[in-house]
């Protein structure tokens, strides 16, 4: 309870106060005005006086009884003598009640305040009643104190609004409240729950400092003017779903304790959420931003929540958080997203024009320069950001820049070649090592990889170990879904003439084309299992090194053995001289090229027979005389060697290609 017993002020009020009982702790004694033609308060009339008094008041009638202690039975007797007899309610016209005590409730239900109502330093001990009451004039409770409930549900403020320092111990009931004015709460203090529900606030409400140290619920208000909630503070859950903003709605430094509900709200003026911070979730959901420049810098620990929200213009978004969800989000004009710690669900969102996702590599910055506190992210592994999902969203615009994509699901991405990776964006890796499968090692080279992928290939019976599967709601997207997307990005990234980039996403193009038993026929997939072995789809320069290695020896080996003839072939020649001499004619013939009996496998042998490959592989012709054999076996060498030194060379124009 706020101040139950506070010391007495030992200074004596500014008008003539009544002064009884008076003691040595308190010499000013009673501080009740003095009721007009007497010398005491109306507390301390006797029975005779207080009945001509009474007796005296009409309805409308102006009274102050400032400084005086009203007990409930007090109250209900003056209020009973002010009653409308056409309403059956009290009416007052000024009614100034500075600094008195409420001893007891205090019941103003129905009441109409014609003129200006006083409560400042008023101090209510008990239950306050104010439902239905209208306040034609101004309302003035600044720095009241009521240590039960505050009633005000249904009032009507016709006038300006003051509750500027008010001290609420118990539930403060402002539903279906209407201010027409201006409402004044900033640092007000509402140690229970704060209740405005669907409250109409005419004019501007501030509510700047303030404290609300349980809920505090403005479910369904209406701000007509600014609302300015700057550095106030939420302990507990602050409800503002379904308001709506029609000005400029300020959260600046505001601290929330628990979860902040902005679900279905609209702002119709600007957002100023700069320097927030957010112990648990920020729902945006469904919320309508038409003139938002900016949200942040807002720095929340748990999640922030955009799905089904709607921005009408160009607006910034500075965010810390665990986790931002923008599924089926809506951006009308051009947005950009810095974000540090988070994980983005862009799942169908929707955007007619560039949106850039970046991740803020320094800590957020209040306007004053200084760093946001972060303490309540320390447990992120790193403020780098993730993207969880892209589905069903249009590509076109979208640029990422330095975003971890690594657990990002693409499938059902449209025009994905056409966006734009823009300084460090990674993608997931194939599992390291080498791994036995069925006696023999199994080895996967370095590429990037797609979080489906993953998880298709940890879900198949002859999975290696390594593979994610740990992918949130990866679906049962395969092969012949993956090779579009790999195809997508490979063809983006050639667009950016990354080549090395795109070769990865090539390989993985053709692996789920290979493992694609749906629309691949056979034929197809023996043709790409053969070009796989052979080269990794010409992009892995080793292993076609390797098979040319293999071929060559292979060549020269069978050269040795059945290729080379034993010994160069001589020519012969048999002329015919007719009798009588004359003109000689020669036939040359030559020997067919015989393989050796033995010692085949010499190192003049090999000298040769390596010559013979050499020549085969690069120039095409080896000059040598061979044996039938050795004919075929270099025409062989000459169709597969080349081919397998082109495919080598490819391979590393295809990683060193810019």
């Amino acid at each position: 309870m706020p101040h139950p017993n506070p010391a007495p002020s030992l200074t004596p009020p500014a008008w003539p106060h009544c002064a009884h009982n008076v003691t040595t702790e308190d010499p000013v004694g009673c501080r009740g005005i003095h009721v007009s033609g007497h010398t005491t308060c109306f507390a301390h009339l006797t029975n005779t006086d207080r009945d001509t008094y009474l007796a005296g008041l009409t309805p409308g009638t102006d009274i102050d009884h400032r400084g005086t202690t009203l007990t409930e039975p007090l109250l209900n007797t003056l209020l009973t003598h002010l009653r409308d007899p056409a309403t059956g309610h009290p009416r007052l016209g000024n009614a100034t009640f500075e600094t008195a005590t409420f001893e007891g409730d205090a019941g103003f239900d129905s009441v109409t305040f014609t003129g200006d109502a006083t409560f400042e330093e008023a101090t209510f001990e008990g239950g306050a009643g104010f439902g239905s009451v209208t306040f034609t004039g101004g309302a003035g409770f600044d720095s009241a104190t009521f240590e039960g409930g505050a009633w005000f549900d249904s009032a009507t403020f016709e006038g300006d609004a003051g509750f500027e320092w008010v001290a609420f111990g118990g539930e403060a009931w402002f539903v279906s409240t209407t201010f027409t004015s201006g409402a004044a709460f900033e640092s007000a203090t509402f140690m229970g729950d704060a209740q405005f529900g669907s409250t109409t606030f005419g004019g501007e409400a501030w509510f700047g400092s303030a404290t609300f140290e349980h809920g505090a619920w403005f479910g369904s208000a209406t701000f007509g003017g600014e609302a300015w909630f700057g550095s106030a503070t939420f302990e507990g859950d602050a409800w503002f779903d379904s308001v709506t903003f029609t000005g400029d709605a300020s959260f600046e430094s505001a601290t929330f304790g628990g979860d902040a509900w902005f679900g279905s709200a609209t702002f119709e003026g600007d957002a100023r959420f700069d320097s927030a911070n957010i112990t648990s979730d920020t729902q945006f959901e469904s919320a309508t931003f038409e003139q938002a420049s900016g949200i942040g810098p807002l720095v929340c620990a748990g999640r922030v929540r955009l799905s089904g929200a709607v921005f009408g213009g160009p607006v910034t978004l500075l965010i810390a958080t665990h986790r931002l969800e923008c599924r089926r989000t809506r951006w009308s004009a051009t947005a950009e997203l810095r974000l540090r710690y988070a994980t983005v669900d862009f799942t169908q969102a929707v955007f007619e024009y560039p949106l850039t996702i970046a991740a803020e590599a320094r800590p957020l910055v209040r306007a004053d320069g200084q760093p946001m506190a972060e303490g309540a992210l320390a447990g992120a592994p790193d403020a780098g950001v993730r993207l969880a999902s892209m589905r069903g969203v249009d590509a076109a615009h979208l640029v990422l820049a330095d975003v971890d994509l690594s657990r990002c699901l693409f499938t059902g991405t449209v025009h994905l070649d056409q966006l734009r990776l823009e300084g460090t964006c990674t993608f997931d890796t194939v599992p390291s090592g080498t791994t036995w499968r069925h006696g023999h090692p199994v080895r996967f080279t370095q590429r990037s990889t797609l979080a489906e992928e993953h998880h298709w290939r940890a879900g198949q019976p002859t999975a290696v170990p390594g593979w994610n599967t740990a992918v949130f709601n990866a679906g049962h997207a395969g092969p012949a879904q993956l090779a579009p997307v790999y195809r997508a990005l490979r063809k983006s990234y050639e667009d950016s003439k990354n080549e090395p980039g795109a070769a990865d996403f090539y390989f993985g193009e053709m692996e789920m084309r290979r493992h694609d038993r749906a629309k691949t026929t056979w034929t197809e997939r023996g043709l790409l299992h053969g070009y796989w072995l052979m080269s990794g789809y010409g992009l892995r320069a080793s292993r076609a090194l390797g098979w040319l290695g293999a071929a060559m020896l292979i060549t020269v080996v069978l050269l040795m053995g059945f290729g080379l003839p034993q010994d160069d072939p001589k020519q012969e020649a048999t002329g015919t001289v007719p009798p009588g001499g004359g003109r000689v004619t020669f036939e040359i013939d030559k020997d067919d090229p015989q393989n050796p009996a033995t010692d085949r496998f010499s190192g003049q042998r090999f000298d040769k027979a390596l010559n013979v490959t050499l020549n085969s592989v690069v120039f095409r012709s080896s000059g040598q005389d061979l044996t039938t054999a050795g004919t075929y076996i270099e025409m062989a060498s000459r169709v597969t060697e080349p081919i397998l030194l082109g495919l080598a060379v490819l391979a590393v124009r295809n990683r060193v290609k810019r």
